[in-house]
């Protein structure tokens, strides 16, 4: 398989396998094998595979090999390299590993051989039972490793070579990582190959063993000891004092040791676990070596008695803030690893005679441990800041889940072993010792001193609160097999537990937070069910896994993997539950579960003196707040200890036939007082004078529950010691007594919390009057004019009263605003405007672009911009211009003063910093000030429409098309004079008060014009891609254009999510349509005149047919909105002309819309078509639709047979009715806007009555025939002529695809709802300039489907003279520049806008968890989430794609440096 192909069908079917085993060994790193027959050739003799550079392990071992790094194989003398002599020796080897039964070379087939012709086994035999291919294969493995590992020594020779290839070491013998060159560097990286054969070796521990196994596996590993004590104490540190460090020392290469060797050490202890023997010997073995890496230790140094509390110890003296210290400790921490599977296994117990149990020192075990966890306490603490990020790097890893299990984890363990052997109280003065902090604890008045002096006393105090945290996770932590009584899988269900104690997370987020074993498993599958359940997503986020609520109880605060920034978070997580439950605040430790027998003793440390006299200290400083020198998180922790002891009290008595039987006696040692040098009372004493203490509010609930148990103890040991166990619940008298003081303190609380709301609210009140009296006259306006529009209101006619028949909003009855004013805010300068024509200019942020949202045939090539023609929008909308804004206003001085900062910014910028930005300026983007969303033009605001004037008289349709054509013909003629000169022809008749050479007075002032060019300019350079030319013919029609189809692309919108026409729309479209639409109605006047007239003269010829117009389309090539816009908004310039004040705009208007409607339901009737019939109707037609049947019935007189034959009108009037309705809704979009009318109230929802009221409200009668009817005289020839036209004809017999009515919105393509699927699409899809190469990223458009050749060269498209790869170069011809895209094999979805802008979005795609899988790393099987395709879809009807890459590129600076253009 060619690498990068069907990279899913990999991560699916492959990381199983890798889970269960590698399908081949070396293979750690590589693309997952699905066969048994490997593809790389081996050769024998160097060990190494000759293809991908991965060595191979079946090598006949007769001498060690001396491995070349440059080569990558193994020179023995007289073996010559395989790499330089490949023809001589690739026929032996091929022979040496061919297999004999079925003649191909594997290294299988080498095992065969070898296994057939000596007739070897050992262990287990080959498995009788039916395996799986994955579990047969595994077992493979494992009999391949050990019978390598016991003929030929395979571990030790490994781990030697290994060994001997890390030549650096310092003069004590340990690895040295010493400021690698690249070189050095490369081969250590080669050398870490063998890493992954020693893993292969070690992939499944035996079932039964033999004494040669045995021997060859100790003779391992004691090659491991040797490398493991190479690696003990390397990389040590010495606190900078005075000066910081000048170079940050080498500290990676040590890591990434370590990081590679974690599994490994887990399966030497997997090994050592399943035969007694081997663990005992692998036991004293490592003991033995821990022994020589700690000779001289103590050497020089004088020793250190320490007493405290009675009690003496002696030690020796060692300072980490002053002496050398390594974090790496991998022998140590191997003894503790074994110890703990002594434990486990029993063998401790069963075989104590054989166990040199006797040699240990645990003075000398804890040493060591104890220095690095000090170490990050003094770090924490501050201490090491000269020290640089080296080490603060060190401490991230030494706790990060891909490092602690071996490291942080096991040095836990390891003073836990060494404190289960010896006293507690010696084991806690040393740690007290390490910790710097013993002189505070054993004198009176040195925490007195410290704090006179302000000496250090930040760190001291968090140097005692990780102390405390250490004793609390040497006691508590017991979620180990063979410390505490406990599954393995417990402990995964706790590491769960305590991060969805957090917060909700995700899979992918638990499996992070989990370590993974050597086959990259966690256990989270097995236990996540029994703790949290799943909350599937939503559109947004991923599926979230939640703790169920009965594993609260188990929340520990101070969970050892906690980071602070983690504790802190989950502690305020379960406080807020706890106040949501009505519970009190505390958090006690959980219930703990037993200690194994060999960790039995580490419950004495919480009974022990030193630690009494410890926090009877903490206590007594907290008893005295004054001084400062003690935390409220000291006084926490020890609250924890204290709840730790008595609990582990209560459970020994509840499990405990006699008092005899119960060792832990705290309850009754915190009663007695302080022993010196303390001179404090008892800590049950101090707890209850803390109990009532102001400053300590937040702890009073958890010290009353520890006043509780005590009590609750108490009465369990005055029962008889041959009682059961007894429930606290069983004393009503101490519960009641503890109840009725909880219910007093919360009421003395809620009381506290009432009188606190009443000052605060009679402070708010004294604010607002002494505001008031400051600010009179203010207040007295507004109240004034408060009064002035109540006293309107009330003479207004109500909103009852304004019934669906007297709210229209076109003709010379419609009814506009009450309140005309517009007053708006400039965000730039805060200062407040009205909006006038005449004042200065307020603008609107805006974005333009083209679109093909709407398109019905994709197919259609774009016009070239110089001789294209956009007066006449065809039906199939194959392109328009769409216009949104974020609805900032600024003043427009305002704007372009910030224009032009955005400008000059851009011209200093350096050149070679100059690379892609998130907004193109030389382009006429910017961001907007406020919100940072993409724009490139501004909208100018322009003051309401004036009201219709009552007073004229409203002219029939008759008499104002004869003195329409009366204009046309006087303005034709003029523009004929003028063009060609004098005539000879007849003089048409000039209608009273027409001036032909009238130039209307402009109603806006400067600053207005300015900005209505500059959005015309905007509009036109957008729509056509051409340079700006304002004396262009085109400029005005592209402003009326960007106009219909944003009202076109919202109505769609809003009729597919059935919301509402008016009122559901938010106020950034409502103000963006406003503003456009009254720009639109007036940019006429900042054009020439004589433009817009002929204009309007052509637009009017496609319905009333003239002649001498020539260029005329038929209406079955006309979209009809489209021409109801640009005729209603080019007739003013017109009507401008007419001085005799006998006709008004509206009457126009309205006389357009009844022609326009009536010639909409004529192009319905033409493109009706058989199919759509269905039985007839029984009963009487209805008026509807026998009118109906006469227009379709005139309509086939005209045409003949190119119409189907209709037997009645039902049918008809049914698709006429759903046909025509977008196009009313539309039109009632925009004389809403135009004329600023109030919509009734049926239009405000979704319920019944919406075709009556939409009628209503555009002034057509609910039958739309009665048009048709009552101007039958004037419309029949009309009718006549738009039939007689040559299109109609040469359409209706098949000339061009007709559109038919209502067009269908666009969806995005279906995709399948399994992901692979896709990837098996993608996987046979080849490149079509590569013949018949696979894809590497193939790559399918989410708008019409089409698979590309993505980011390869070989399909690389000249686009404008620059070459673009094939997504960008179809984005041109598909989506006019913007295109939806996703990436198959990475699971992306990727937004392109233009050459230069790009961004990826998350796919619609989720896991069974809920969550996207970008990169299909993780591997799980997809599935598609309709909800989030929606909304992938909702963006793109919106037009919010631009938008979407713009915010992103400026929140991730890194998508603007990608070369979007070759994708």
């Amino acid at each position: 398989m060619r690498r990068g192909s069907c990279r899913y069908l990999d991560v699916q079917a492959g990381r199983r396998a890798m889970r269960s085993g590698p399908s081949f060994p070396g293979l750690w790193n590589q693309e997952p094998v699905h066969s048994l027959k490997p593809e790389p050739v081996h050769s024998l003799e160097s060990g190494t595979r000759l293809q991908s550079g991965i060595r191979n392990p079946f090598t006949v071992w007769n001498q060690e090999p001396v491995y070349s790094l440059e080569s990558g194989t193994c020179l023995q003398p007289g073996i010559r390299n395989p790499f330089t002599a490949w023809n001589q020796e690739v026929e032996p080897v091929r022979s040496k590993f061919s297999d004999k039964k079925s003649g191909t070379f594997s290294a299988q087939g080498y095992v065969r051989n070898w296994k057939s012709s000596n007739n070897y086994s050992f262990g287990r035999t080959w498995p009788t039972e039916p395996y799986g291919p994955i579990q047969r294969h595994n077992s493979v493995c494992a009999l391949q490793a050990r019978m390598l590992m016991v003929e030929e020594n395979l571990m030790m020779t490994i781990i030697r070579t290994f060994v001997d290839h890390l030549r650096h070491r310092d003069p004590q013998g340990r690895f040295q990582f010493d400021r690698y060159t690249a070189q050095q560097a490369f081969k250590f990286g080669r050398v870490q190959s063998l890493i992954g054969d020693l893993k292969y070796v070690l992939i499944s521990p035996p079932p039964e063993w033999c004494d040669q196994l045995r021997l060859k596996f100790l003779d391992g590993f004691d090659a491991f000891l040797d490398l493991l004590r190479c690696m003990q104490g390397m990389d040590p540190v010495v606190r900078q004092v005075g000066q910081h460090i000048e170079m940050e020392p080498e500290w990676e290469a040590a890591f990434t040791l370590q990081m590679k060797l974690t599994h490994i050490i887990s399966m030497i202890q997997e090994w050592c676990c399943t035969d007694e023997r081997v663990l005992i010997e692998a036991y004293k073995k490592c003991l033995s070596m821990l022994n020589q890496c700690q000779d001289g230790l103590s050497d020089g140094e004088q020793p250190l008695s320490l007493s405290l509390a009675g009690h003496s110890v002696d030690t020796f003296r060692y300072q980490v803030s002053q002496e050398k210290v390594s974090i790496h400790l991998p022998v140590c921490r191997l003894l503790a690893g074994l110890h703990v599977l002594l434990s486990r296994t029993e063998v401790a117990s069963r075989f104590p005679e054989q166990l040199p149990l006797g040699e240990l020192s645990p003075h000398l075990l804890i040493e060591l441990p104890l220095r690095c966890l000090v170490l990050c306490a003094q770090v924490h603490a501050g201490m090491w800041r000269r020290n640089g990020f080296s080490l603060i790097n060190q401490i991230y890893y030494y706790h990060n889940v891909k490092c602690r299990v071996e490291m942080f984890d096991k040095d836990v363990i390891m003073l836990q072993v060494g404190a289960s052997m010896m006293d507690p109280n010696h084991f806690l003065m040393i740690v007290l010792s390490r910790f710097e902090l013993f002189h505070i604890f054993s004198s009176v008045d040195i925490r007195k001193r410290y704090r006179e002096a302000n000496k250090d006393v930040a760190q001291q105090n968090t140097l005692i609160e990780e102390m405390l945290h250490l004793i609390v996770m040497v006691v508590g932590e017991r979620y180990v097999p063979g410390i505490g009584q406990v599954e393995p899988l417990d402990e995964v269900r706790r590491e769960i537990l305590h991060q969805l104690s957090i917060r909700p997370m995700a899979h992918s987020e638990l499996v992070k937070a989990l370590p993974e074993n050597g086959n990259r498993e966690t256990g989270l599958e097995r236990v996540i069910d029994s703790v949290a359940s799943f909350k599937k997503p939503g559109v947004t986020g991923r599926g979230l896994y939640e703790l169920r609520p009965e594993w609260n109880k188990h929340f520990n605060l101070y969970f050892h993997h906690y980071s602070r920034a983690d504790q802190s978070k989950a502690e305020e997580a379960q406080r807020k539950l706890r106040r949501q439950n009505a519970e009190d605040t505390a958090l006690p430790p959980p219930l703990p579960p037993l200690l194994c027998p060999l960790f039995g003793s580490l419950v004495n440390v919480l009974q022990c003196d030193v630690l009494l006299a410890v926090e009877g200290a903490v206590l007594q400083w907290a008893v005295e707040p004054s001084g400062g020198g003690w935390t409220e998180s000291m006084l926490q922790r020890v609250l924890h200890l204290v709840g730790m002891a008595l609990l582990e009290e209560q459970q020994q008595l509840e499990n405990s036939s006699g008092d005899d039987d119960v060792t832990l006696k705290y309850s009754s040692k915190i009663t007695r007082p302080g022993e010196a040098p303390s001179t404090s009372g008892s800590v049950l004493a101090l707890l209850e004078s803390l109990q009532n203490a102001p400053h300590l509010e937040v702890h009073k609930d958890m010290i009353t529950w520890i006043l509780k148990m005590v009590g609750s103890i108490k009465m369990m040991r005055e029962r008889t010691s041959s009682s059961s166990s007894i429930n606290i619940n069983q004393e009503p008298g101490l519960e009641e007594t503890v109840r009725d003081k909880d219910k007093a303190e919360r009421k003395r609380k809620a009381e506290m919390a009432r009188l606190r709301r009443e000052k605060i609210m009679a402070q708010m009140s004294e604010m607002q009057k002494h505001f008031i009296n400051e600010n009179k006259e203010l207040f007295q306006q507004s109240m004034e004019e408060l009064e002035a529009s109540t006293s309107a209101a009330e003479h207004s006619p109500s909103s009852s009263e304004l019934t669906c028949a007297s709210q229209i909003c076109v003709g010379p009855k419609r009814v506009d605003v009450a309140d005309r004013r517009q007053l708006v805010t400039c965000i730039l300068c805060q200062e407040e405007q009205e909006v006038r024509g005449l004042g200065r200019a307020m603008v609107l942020a805006a974005f333009t672009q083209r679109s093909t949202v709407l398109s019905k045939n994709r197919s259609r090539s774009f016009p070239d911009p110089e001789h294209h023609d956009p007066l006449f929008m065809h039906p199939d909308l194959s392109m328009g211009i769409h216009t949104a804004s974020c609805g900032h206003i600024m003043h427009a001085t305002c704007w372009q003063r910030y224009f032009e900062a955005v400008q000059q910014k851009e011209q200093r910028r350096q050149q070679r910093l100059r690379g892609h930005t998130s907004y193109d300026v030389e382009n006429g983007e910017f961001l907007c000030p406020l919100c940072e969303c993409l724009s490139n033009t501004v909208i100018p605001l322009l003051p309401h429409t004036p009201s219709p004037d009552r007073s004229v008289d409203h002219p029939s349709l008759e008499a104002w098309l004869k003195r329409t054509s009366q204009q046309f013909a006087v303005l034709n003629s003029t523009h004929r004079k003028q063009s060609h000169g004098a005539a000879q022809e007849v003089e048409p008749v000039v209608p009273d008060e027409f001036r032909v050479n009238f130039i209307p007075p402009t109603p806006f002032s400067s600053s207005v014009i300015e900005m209505m060019n500059t959005f015309s300019m905007s509009a036109y350079k957008v729509g056509l891609k051409v340079n700006p030319n304002e004396q262009d013919p085109r400029v005005p029609v592209l402003s009326w254009s960007t106009c219909a189809y944003t009202m076109q692309s919202i109505e769609r919108l809003l009729m597919d999510e059935k919301k509402p026409l008016f009122g559901s729309l938010p106020c950034r479209q409502d103000d963006c349509l406003s503003s456009l639409t009254r720009f639109s109605s007036a940019c006429w006047t900042s054009a020439p005149i004589r433009t817009v007239h002929s204009h309007f003269i052509r637009l009017l010829a496609v319905l009333v047919p003239d002649s001498q117009v020539e260029g005329t389309p038929c209406i079955l090539n006309t979209d009809m909105f489209h021409l109801l816009v640009y005729s209603v908004l080019s007739y003013s310039s017109l009507h401008s002309l007419d001085q005799s004040g006998q006709s008004s705009v509206d009457s126009a208007h309205l006389h357009l819309l009844h022609v326009v409607t009536v010639a909409h339901l004529v192009q319905i009737l033409l493109t009706f078509t058989i199919e759509e019939l269905s039985m007839d109707q029984d009963g009487e037609e209805s008026e509807e639709e026998q009118l109906t049947f006469q227009l379709y019935s005139l309509l086939r007189e005209h045409l003949g047979s190119a119409l189907p034959e209709v037997s009645s009108g039902w049918q008809l009037w049914r698709y006429v009715k759903v046909g025509i309705l977008p196009f009313l809704r539309t039109t009632a979009l925009f004389f809403h806007y135009l004329n600023s009318s109030v919509p009734p109230a049926d239009l405000l929802g979704t319920g019944p009555g919406q075709w009556e009221a939409l009628c209503s409200y555009l002034s057509l009668p609910s039958n739309l025939l009665l048009l048709y009817q009552s101007h039958r005289p004037l419309l029949e020839p009309l009718i006549y002529r738009w039939c007689c036209h040559p299109g109609v004809g040469q359409m209706l017999q098949g000339g061009e695809v007709l559109v038919r009515f209502p067009r269908e919105s666009n969806r995005l393509i279906n995709l399948p709802e399994d992901y692979s699927i896709l990837i098996n699409q993608a996987s046979s899809f080849t490149c079509p300039r590569s013949g018949g190469d696979k894809s590497r990223a193939p790559t399918l458009c989410l708008v019409c489907g089409c698979m590309l050749c993505s980011q390869s060269y070989c399909c690389q498209t000249e686009v404008d003279g620059e070459d673009v790869g094939a997504c960008t170069a179809h984005t041109f011809t598909c989506g006019a520049g913007v295109g939806l895209f996703l990436r198959v094999r990475e699971s992306q979805v990727l937004f392109v806008a233009g050459k230069t802008k790009g961004c990826f979005y998350p796919p619609p795609y989720l896991d069974d968890y809920g969550e996207t899988d970008q990169g299909l790393k993780r591997g799980n099987p997809l599935h598609l989430c309709s909800e989030r395709y929606m909304k992938i879809e909702r963006l793109w009807r919106q037009h919010g794609i631009a938008e979407v890459i713009g915010h992103a590129q400026e929140a991730n600076q890194t998508l603007v440096a990608i070369d979007w253009q070759h994708l």
